[in-house]
């Protein structure tokens, strides 16, 4: 690649010169000659072989050309201030990039939240997000792959620090067979109907959590897959209220009238990686999950 020839102290020079109305503005607000501007300016349209400013009276004015030079410029000289900045802020321990790892069952809705209130805290960290189910989060936390993970797992050797609970509910559409049974079901009813279970992102040790058992049962890789095969009346399944709610409000999805077991509140964790100590930002953004976890859910009779 070619080494560009124009500095950034010229695209600065010609900044200065817009922003402040002239050469004799520029050189005061930069605090140098008023030739050193005029030299760097005819230097940078010599070295460009364009007009970027024409005189009108005694004001420089932009070319065409150089309105959109100006433009670009402005983001070039943006750019290189932050590098430093970036540079500082890393020499203080503020990382650029943090790793959030969640699980797929934890709210997006609070997620968001934790993040709009990190944006104008991160000091322009990027936050790298990953959705997986079960032991995906899990292994990616062990594999030093995440730097913070959002798991409903008990993760053995790491701290974790509690987030709530989520409540999960049997349903299925409001005119699966299930509900004409008129009665409260037990674990040998659900066992000859379609369960729709979620796949483990895991690769080492995937879970079957919440599967009863039964040979009929199609597997899916999402909660929206899930929820949109029990919409459409293709089975049953246990699924987060917060994704289901719409559904029971309207009658479309009916909560089944299960013996025992209808409703589980499923605790969720917060970890940090153990095996190097977190950058500040990292520490920022656990904060953020912390104050904007979910809800402590008082337990609701099945």
């Amino acid at each position: 690649m070619k080494a560009p020839r124009i500095t950034l102290d010229q695209w600065k020079i010609l900044q200065a010169v817009i922003d402040h109305g002239g050469y004799a503005q520029a050189a005061q607000a930069l605090h140098c000659s008023q030739s050193s501007i005029s030299y760097n300016i005819a230097r940078l349209q010599e070295q460009l072989a364009v007009p970027l400013l024409r005189i009108e009276g005694r004001k420089a004015v932009l070319t065409p050309i150089g309105e959109v030079l100006l433009r670009r410029s402005r983001q070039l000289t943006a750019d290189a201030s932050q590098l430093e900045v970036l540079a500082q802020q890393m020499q203080e321990g503020w990382e650029a990039e943090v790793r959030l790892v969640v699980d797929v069952a934890y709210p997006s809705q609070n997620i968001v939240q934790a993040l709009q209130a990190f944006k104008p805290l991160s000091q322009g960290c990027r936050v790298l997000l990953r959705e997986e189910v079960l032991s995906g989060t899990e292994e990616l936390l062990q594999d030093n792959a995440a730097d913070i993970a959002i798991s409903a797992l008990n993760i053995t050797g790491y701290l974790p620090i509690e987030l709530g609970s989520i409540t999960f509910i049997a349903v299925a559409h409001h005119q699966h067979p299930l509900h004409q049974l008129e009665h409260q079901l037990s674990a040998n009813d659900l066992s000859a109907y379609m369960q729709v279970v979620i796949r483990d992102s895991g690769e080492r040790q995937p879970r079957d959590i919440g599967w009863l058992g039964a040979e009929q049962r199609w597997t899916v890789a999402s909660l929206a897959t899930s929820a949109e095969f029990i919409r459409a009346g293709l089975g049953f399944a246990w699924l987060p209220e917060h994704v289901v709610a719409d559904d029971l409000a309207i009658g479309l999805l009916k909560k089944l009238p299960l013996q025992t077991g209808s409703i589980r509140h499923q605790p969720f964790y917060l970890y940090s990686q153990k095996d190097r100590p977190l950058g500040k930002a990292a520490k920022t953004l656990m904060d953020c999950i912390q104050a904007n976890a979910l809800p402590r859910l008082a337990c609701s009779p099945s």
